[in-house]
């Protein structure tokens, strides 16, 4: 098994992402609001985009009322920097608008303080 420390925990905050590498693949390191971890391939499966130079924010949901929305998931979507698609970071970074399509991940975990990323 193919295993990498890619960061330590105190190098992102709840709700932020970061650029690393595992092996010589460019990978983006997020971490969700509830201290959670997850890697991805640092690419937009779109055209490409470095998905480290979007941003994590959150959706939402359906309108209620005329002119109602409701915001959620916040800290949990990864938005591409070139086109806006949206990935779902909790679920196997599979997109929004067509959850069939999802970005390459890689498995995450912790120990102590470092963030290891591993096949």
């Amino acid at each position: 098994m193919k295993e990498q420390v890619v960061c330590k925990t105190t190098d992102i905050q709840p709700g932020e992402m970061m650029e690393s590498f595992f092996g010589k693949q460019n990978v983006l390191i997020c971490r969700t609001p509830d201290g959670k971890f997850y890697a991805f391939m640092n690419q937009c499966n779109h055209q490409g985009a470095p998905l480290h130079k979007g941003m994590i924010c959150g959706a939402t949901t359906e309108q209620s009322e005329p002119g109602e929305y409701h915001y959620c998931h916040k800290g949990e979507i990864l938005r591409c920097p070139w086109h806006g698609r949206e990935f779902d970071i909790k679920n196997e970074g599979r997109m929004l608008a067509n959850p069939d399509k999802k970005l390459p991940s890689f498995n995450v975990r912790v120990e102590d303080e470092d963030v290891i990323v591993y096949k």
